[in-house]
């Protein structure tokens, strides 16, 4: 096998894929163009800002465009395109002429879709990795040219774990362009589906143990309700301590009963303020004693 020659249109959006991005353009493989999503609002205000991808492709004098137009009028030429996190399903018409690998945060076919690294850590998974993919029409069935093994530790928040996927996603993709794409594998094992997070699973539930609810914590922007406030919960730990509290009970410490036993606030985010720590925000209100959450 030999190093691809391909020139390659990358397709991707976020922090991670410019992640990628930055490892390909670093390792001297041609970039003939990037597509990505329209620029965004991405803070308070009403401009707008390009995507992380976009920025990289502009420090790097790279084209940038935002639908399939370039990759189609290209479409006579030797391409390989690399998708990295676009957020779109790339049709069938695009991938007849162009072929595509994908860059997936997941060991495959566990966690197909939209959130593998959320679902992986909410699942209490030990491992998680990364699969260079065949892009196909159907989501994330294509075969695997290649996969790489993380373990998930404890420290690990989604966005930590997406930061650290990235790394060891830039790294394989480079070696394995290196070294020649090879022979694709089909998937093999049961396979599952990671959907989108919703609304309704941010909210803690504290009659969950103590290890379900520090994994919705790390996975999740969760919140829980005292009264009618709400309160985001950006950190929080496992303890040992037998504590008698029920559940949802927080005493001064920042500790919060569940079902089995209890978690430690570690910093937290009131409504129309900023994140702080939750010992802290505990002695500024008036009630010191036992709170209750909902």
């Amino acid at each position: 096998m030999t190093r691809e020659a391909r020139p390659l249109v990358f397709l991707g959006t976020p922090t991670a894929a410019a992640t990628i991005l930055s490892e390909l353009i670093r390792n001297d493989f041609e970039i003939a163009h990037v597509v990505t999503r329209s620029d965004a609002r991405r803070g308070r205000g009403s401009s707008t800002t390009p995507s992380p991808v976009k920025q990289v492709a502009i420090d790097n004098a790279i084209e940038v465009s935002h639908d399939w137009a370039w990759v189609k009028e290209n479409s006579n030429r030797e391409l390989l395109g690399v998708v990295v996190a676009y957020g779109k399903i790339i049709p069938a018409a695009v991938l007849s002429h162009t072929p595509m690998v994908n860059v997936h945060f997941s060991l495959l076919p566990r966690w197909r879709g939209a959130a593998p690294v959320e679902r992986a850590i909410l699942a209490g998974d030990a491992r998680t990795g990364v699969c260079i993919m065949n892009v196909e029409e159907t989501l994330d069935t294509g075969d695997v040219f290649a996969r790489r093994e993380i373990d998930i530790v404890d420290a690990h928040t989604t966005e930590k774990l997406t930061a650290d996927l990235a790394t060891l996603g830039g790294d394989l993709l480079v070696d394995t362009l290196t070294e020649g794409l090879g022979v694709a594998v089909p998937q093999q094992g049961e396979s599952t589906y990671a959907t989108k997070v919703s609304a309704d699973e941010l909210l803690l539930d504290w009659n969950r143990s103590s290890i379900e609810v520090s994994r919705i914590v790390r996975a999740v922007r969760s919140y829980t309700m005292l009264g009618s406030q709400r309160l985001k919960v950006i950190q929080a730990e496992l303890i040992t301590d037998r504590v008698q509290l029920s559940p949802g009970q927080c005493d001064g410490a920042g500790c919060v009963g569940t079902r089995d036993g209890a978690v430690r606030l570690v910093a937290v985010q009131p409504e129309g303020k900023a994140v702080m720590d939750a010992v802290a925000w505990l002695r500024g209100r008036s009630d010191q004693g036992i709170i209750q959450f909902s």
